[in-house]
């Protein structure tokens, strides 16, 4: 979301909004303060977690596939750049966001399905107990109507927020097509591949193209198989997980080749080494809690855990991360969008979601042809 202008101030309100599919990092650290309100920055994580695993729960209940499933995380972490937590539910949100999701990629539910999907998530004893084939829950209709219209609200909120704009890239499909580019084995590439899905629960998604996240996820794969781990033996023909940390940790024609900078693959690898380090130390955050201090045992079968690899702990990634920052290229600079100060940044709640005044979508960012 940019800034709105407003018309002159003798006629009828008139704003436009631009769709800006990313954000420099400084913009992200920003509004997320702004919208974290008295929450500590462990707590929002915390919070945040919670509300993608929820996320992961509920769409693997209901069967929606994985792009679905990424892209309605990164809109309910969109979503919370510019409102504040305090003022919705999680529940609320990620349930809009898998619905706006499941449009964009034509994997569409209605209201009522992924509501149903989410009470069998949120209260597994009474599904067990349900005579449903299914697992539904009987759940009261005026509690269902009162849920269905708070998750059309937030919708409506999310649709203006990335102005109408339906498209979606995900990084999955890169991964796999540059992972044969890099010569990696097949090995490599599903840890870089489970990496991708990791991705989707931080706010890299929001800053870096999806190329860029599926080249960072395999330099990190490349990484995690080879710092104080024993040399596999590589299949024929692939190119050695020490090749690949070489070739992409450092400038050459690759960056051109795959139109990706080195710095953007640290910085992207640091935020996934934090969310690998915190699963490390709270194993329980894998499953969706109840509440942010009491994990719920009934976790969704098939559901995705964070891939941090078997032999790996948490003092020996964070050894990974000090030797990265002894070898780290400096960040390249990206300009602010809202300006250097707070007052720059604009207000969700007053920005959208408004019935007075004109508001014009635009999906090019401001200044753009």
């Amino acid at each position: 979301m940019d800034t709105f202008y407003p018309g002159p101030v003798n006629q009828p309100s008139t704003y436009t909004q631009h769709h800006r599919p990313y954000f420099p990092p400084f913009d992200v650290v920003r509004l997320s303060e702004k919208q974290r309100g008295k929450l500590s920055t462990s707590q929002e994580e915390k919070a945040r977690q919670q509300a993608c695993g929820f996320t992961e729960s509920v769409g693997i209940k209901i069967g929606f596939p994985r792009k679905t499933i990424a892209t309605a995380q990164n809109l309910y972490h969109r979503f919370h750049l510019f409102f504040p937590k305090k003022d919705f539910g999680y529940q609320d949100v990620t349930l809009a966001a898998l619905y706006v999701s499941s449009k964009m990629h034509d994997t569409l539910k209605k209201p009522r399905e992924i509501l149903m999907a989410s009470y069998s998530v949120r209260f597994p004893e009474q599904a067990a107990k349900s005579k449903s084939m299914v697992g539904e829950i009987d759940m009261d209709p005026a509690v269902l109507e009162q849920d269905r219209q708070r998750l059309l609200a937030v919708e409506r909120l999310i649709v203006e927020l990335i102005c109408f704009n339906f498209t979606s890239r995900m990084p999955f499909p890169y991964v796999i097509k540059i992972g044969r580019k890099l010569n990696a084995s097949k090995k490599l590439t599903k840890l870089a591949w489970r990496l991708t899905i990791d991705s989707q629960r931080t706010l890299v998604a929001l800053q870096y193209p999806p190329h860029v996240v599926a080249i960072a996820c395999l330099y990190l794969a490349a990484l995690l198989s080879t710092f104080e781990q024993s040399e596999s033996q590589v299949p024929p023909g692939c190119r050695s997980n020490h090749e690949i940390v070489t070739v992409l940790g450092g400038h050459g024609p690759w960056e051109k080749k795959f139109q990706a900078q080195v710095d953007d693959l640290e910085a992207i690898s640091h935020a996934l080494l934090d969310l690998l380090i915190s699963q490390t130390q709270n194993p329980s955050a894998n499953t969706t809690p109840n509440t942010p201090s009491s994990p719920s045992p009934h976790a969704s079968r098939g559901a995705h855990h964070v891939a941090v690899p078997p032999s790996y702990t948490s003092d020996q990634l964070m050894r990974l991360k000090i030797a990265m920052r002894e070898t780290e290229h400096p960040p390249r600079s990206r300009t602010p969008i809202f300006g250097d100060g707070y007052h720059d940044i604009p207000d969700g709640a007053d920005a959208i979601g408004r019935n007075e005044g004109t508001v014009r979508f635009l999906f090019g960012p401001h200044g753009g042809a």
